[in-house]
């Protein structure tokens, strides 16, 4: 059985990488920022950073908080937006002049919109 020192100096050494891990982080870039309002909050800021991603199965935008927490919203190829690409929450999405509300659980994000004609090729 590990004595607690050991335990101790395990958790102290477990806590240093982690810390290390976030100093190093590439800073974010301001462009790659949006609104959102996180956890319930009631009102958006421009906290959290986005990423495009892409692989076989779809295209994705990666939203992440503040806290180390994130969202990955599958980018719909046929014009209607966004959907929760992982986890049980639904993206439910709200349309106003040139920007959307996407609510997933209890976080919501505001996106630019491009509304697109469905008739075009």
């Amino acid at each position: 059985m590990a004595d607690l020192r050991q335990v101790a100096t395990g958790a102290a050494l477990i806590l240093a990488a982690c810390t290390l891990r976030e100093e190093g982080e590439a800073p974010v870039d301001p462009d790659r920022m949006l609104s959102c309002a996180v956890d319930g909050a009631s009102s958006f800021a421009r906290r959290c950073s986005y990423a495009l991603e892409e692989d076989g199965a779809g295209k994705f935008l990666v939203i992440r908080h503040e806290d180390g927490g994130f969202r990955r919203l599958r980018i719909e190829i046929d014009g209607s937006g966004v959907s929760a690409a992982d986890g049980a929450d639904l993206a439910r999405i709200t349309l106003f002049d040139n920007e959307i509300e996407v609510e997933v659980g209890a976080d919501r994000y505001l996106l630019p919109a491009t509304v697109m004609d469905r008739d075009s090729p």
